[in-house]
């Protein structure tokens, strides 16, 4: 099963183990915005180490934080409740938090639970950090 959540972003470059370091990790904001890639499965199994992810990311008023979702095969209601739970993180900061790359399946999910009312959703990362500065 692969793990969810090989992310990605700018200021946060920390080996499997290395313990946080908090002058590096709360720098200011990159340029463009903070991409977290979703790959596989979310559940209750692995939804912890996307939470942990989040954790590290400083949100601040104006900061764009990007989920790319296009490799997501699996979203649970643990899932959906993190993702839930991003957004109003992002809201109670000031962020700006979009969702990229949703497949059919994973739209239609979002229709039925009603998330496509709340989430930002755009087609691909990089349109997604256009529509973040636009």
């Amino acid at each position: 099963m692969p793990c969810p959540c090989p992310y990605t972003h700018p200021h946060l470059h920390r080996r499997p183990g290395e313990q946080p370091d908090s002058d590096r990790d709360h720098l200011a904001p990159p340029v463009g915005a903070y991409v977290l890639t979703v790959t596989g499965e979310l559940d209750h199994h692995t939804s912890p180490r996307l939470r942990e992810a989040l954790d590290e990311i400083a949100l601040a008023t104006g900061t764009g934080l990007v989920i790319d979702v296009s490799g997501l095969t699996y979203c649970d209601s643990t899932g959906i409740t993190l993702l839930v739970t991003a957004y109003q993180r992002a809201q109670a900061t000031g962020a700006l938090l979009t969702l990229a790359g949703s497949s059919p399946d994973l739209l239609h999910l979002f229709r039925i639970v009603g998330l496509d009312q709340i989430f930002t959703l755009q087609p691909t990362t990089e349109q997604a950090i256009a529509a973040l500065h636009s």
